[in-house]
């Protein structure tokens, strides 16, 4: 049951384009026996058919700029690759660490951004 729950929570954060690993990977370590490498490794999975969802509804509303995401794949794919290799050659304990240092930084950026809406 937990499982769905934090599913769940994820699935609505990553359609809404903030991404549902920042909830899915810190639920995994925490509430289930596995590692940060096996918690990142499930992300990347779920995030497949989560993406096809959000991706087919913003494409239907007509919320993608397709001259901008171009390059963002592009250099995503590229990152991708030097970020997975990175990550497994990590110790566990370490990546994990890191992860919480980044997640920290992303928070703290949130909270104190000016309002430019």
């Amino acid at each position: 049951m937990k499982l769905l729950i934090i599913g769940f929570v994820s699935g609505i954060i990553s359609g809404m384009g903030i991404g549902g690993g920042t909830i899915l990977i810190p639920s995994l370590v925490f509430f289930t026996s596995l590692n940060q490498q096996e918690s990142q490794g499930i992300n990347l999975i779920v995030f497949i058919p989560v993406a096809i969802v959000a991706l087919a509804i913003h494409f239907k509303d007509k919320n993608i700029e397709f001259g901008y995401a171009k390059w963002i794949i592009v250099g995503g794919i590229i990152g991708s690759i030097a970020g997975s290799i990175l990550a497994i050659r990590i110790e566990p304990g370490s990546l994990r660490k890191y992860f919480g240092v980044f997640l920290f930084f992303i928070g703290a950026y949130e909270l104190f951004k000016s309002n430019k809406a």
